[in-house]
């Protein structure tokens, strides 16, 4: 291993205080009389939510948990790039890298790290904080020129000739990524998703399946897609509220979570109340949210400066999809990845290692210890 230091989560109490003070001094901007959540967040929920903050979420304890397991710092081509590093236990472990998505952390993995580092089918765990997320430099980067990063991590900082990727969201095109470009040292991947159709398809190309899915993300895009299309062209407006409210904070994160779960099953899609406060902390004590919407905007910037798109990768690939995720065909994920193993999951969503933590890792399992 080389340029890393050892790195341990520590806010100081000042920070701590001062969002205390902020939470008590919310300004409410009210809600109208029966909205629920047709509106954006729940204020009423979102009362309560901010009221066990306030006298029940014990930060100290999370920060703890966070500590649980080594982490470090790298220089990664001048980048500063936080990650934990857990080798597993059996004599044969597959070194997997593990990214996340929007609007979650790398805290996503939490739960999953001790069901892939016991036994011999196990795994070294690599779990970083992308760029402009959490305790990663605040820099906000392409997807492409993250995996770049990723590549050299695994390779030089820690010596790895080959290794295995997977993630979901943002992650996702983080992996996709890895296995286009680097095939020769990217053994296998997998993703929760694959991304979506965005109009510029030839529908004579598409079958029936595709239409539909396609069909139904337009629907979705018109409904719930207004974040990302604020994130792709003005983030920095958006940060100052979010940057200097915790409630705002809050409520913004909440509002891409309850696209992909009821209200009443929004607290248990992220991995319960304390999962879900933490996941918002990282955030705030990081004051990242910022560069993290920022990302965004690289990509798309990127995509309208006519970047080639990535060609289709032959490493293997496995595909989970879970209930709450927009659903689509096989067919569509063969599009962009060379699909070995497509299976639909009987329970979870978009934060599934959160949420279904047992099923996640023990699917991540079976499909990488399939396909050598």
């Amino acid at each position: 291993m080389k340029n890393m230091e050892v790195f341990k989560v520590s806010v100081s109490q000042q920070v701590l205080d001062d969002l205390k003070s902020r939470l008590q001094n919310t300004r409410w901007p009210g809600e109208a009389e029966g909205s629920g959540w047709h509106f954006g967040t729940s204020e009423a929920y979102l009362k309560e939510l901010v009221q066990y903050w306030l006298t029940s979420y014990d930060w100290r304890k999370q920060e703890a948990e966070l500590n649980k397991y080594p982490q470090y710092i790298a220089d990664v081509n001048g980048v500063k790039v936080h990650f934990q590093y857990i080798k597993g236990k059996g004599k044969n472990a597959k070194p997997l890298i593990l990214t996340h998505g929007w609007p979650d952390s790398y805290y996503r993995f939490h739960k999953i790290i001790p069901l892939l580092t016991e036994g011999e089918q196990g795994f070294d765990l690599v779990i970083p904080s992308i760029p402009g997320f959490g305790f990663s430099g605040k820099v906000a980067m392409t997807s492409e020129a993250v995996a770049d990063l990723w590549k050299e991590l695994m390779t030089e900082n820690l010596g790895y000739d080959k290794f295995y990727a997977a993630g979901g969201d943002v992650g996702m095109g983080v992996t996709k990524a890895l296995a286009s470009k680097y095939p020769d040292v990217v053994s296998g991947v997998h993703f929760t998703d694959v991304g979506y159709p965005m109009g510029q398809e030839d529908p004579a190309t598409m079958s029936e399946a595709e239409k539909q899915f396609a069909q139904f993300v337009q629907q979705w895009w018109y409904s719930e897609g207004a974040y990302a299309m604020v994130h792709a062209t003005k983030p920095q407006s958006l940060a100052y509220g979010l940057n200097d409210s915790p409630t705002g904070l809050a409520a913004w994160i909440l509002s891409f979570g309850s696209a992909g779960a009821s209200p009443e099953i929004l607290e248990a899609a992220f991995g319960g109340r304390d999962a879900l406060l933490t996941n918002i902390m990282i955030y705030w004590t990081t004051q990242t949210i910022a560069t993290s919407m920022r990302m965004y905007k690289a990509d798309a910037i990127a995509q309208w400066g006519g970047a080639q798109p990535l060609q289709k990768s032959k490493v293997p690939a496995g595909v989970a999809l879970y209930p709450r995720e927009a659903q689509f065909p096989k067919e569509w994920a063969e599009r962009f990845v060379n699909v070995v193993s497509f299976r639909k999951m009987s329970e979870g969503g978009h934060f599934a290692a959160l949420e279904v933590p047992d099923s996640f890792a023990t699917e991540l399992r079976s499909f990488f210890y399939s396909i050598d």
